[in-house]
């Protein structure tokens, strides 16, 4: 059981040749936070300036308080900005509470739309799909203002969108959850692979394990886990 409650920040660089900016552009990505509070040790663990703070779907479940669903949400606005995305799972509480709360601190919902992130050195555009499973996503919809030269994250709670994204739509970097890793694993067995950020031709694509667990509060061979995501520079001469 302690293994499902670590705190595991992890600091990975994405680099990329359009990315332009003197200093690195740094996101926070947290996902599947379910069941668990967002407490001052993981506060203390984001030790840099971060631009966007990325929830990528079921922030809460059914039975959850709501008052440690406000709590945490407005713990993790002390990081930074906070955009969102719906998860499976998170209008099981009702949709009206949390977007309440995530309007009390000044954040954004993103359902099937693209904003410019603020405080960038260039435009970088943070596309949100709706959650799959509520029959509302609309991958085209969400991609209708964004151009074609601009650096572009998409985020879904569910990965299982990426294929189709990356066949007719342009993005350099997808981000989701929802998998848990398998959440418990036998050795390489699981019934999802571990989560992974995996660069395939300067695309890059992060799977995160999660933070929380659903059913369970168990984790094996699959940590719980958040991301500190700094997007830098990458020279077109070191590209393979």
């Amino acid at each position: 059981m302690k293994k499902a409650f670590e705190i595991n920040v992890r600091h990975q660089d994405i680099e990329l040749v359009k990315y332009r900016g003197e200093r690195p552009l740094t996101l926070f990505f947290i996902s599947d936070i379910h069941r668990r509070k967002i407490t001052n040790r993981l506060l203390k663990k984001v030790d840099t300036e971060i631009h966007a703070v990325i929830i990528g779907g079921d922030l809460a479940e059914r039975g959850v308080p709501l008052q440690r669903i406000e709590q945490n949400i407005k713990a993790l606005a002390k990081i930074g900005p906070i955009y969102y995305v719906w998860g499976n799972n998170d209008r099981e509480v009702g949709a009206h509470h949390i977007r309440r709360y995530i309007q009390n601190v000044g954040g954004i919902i993103l359902e099937n739309e693209a904003i410019c992130i603020k405080n960038t050195e260039q435009p970088v555009w943070l596309i949100g799909l709706e959650d799959v499973s509520s029959g509302r996503a609309d991958i085209e919809k969400s991609f209708q203002k964004v151009p074609d030269n601009d650096i572009v994250i998409f985020v879904s709670h569910t990965p299982f969108v990426f294929d189709e994204v990356r066949e007719y739509f342009h993005s350099d970097i997808l981000l989701a959850g929802h998998t848990h890793g398998g959440q418990i694993r036998l050795g390489k067995w699981g019934y999802y692979q571990k989560g992974a950020l995996i660069n395939s031709h300067n695309k890059f694509t992060l799977i995160s394990n999660g933070f929380g667990t659903t059913l369970v509060p168990l984790r094996l061979g699959a940590p719980a886990e958040c991301h500190i995501l700094s997007i830098k520079h990458r020279s077109s001469t070191s590209v393979r």
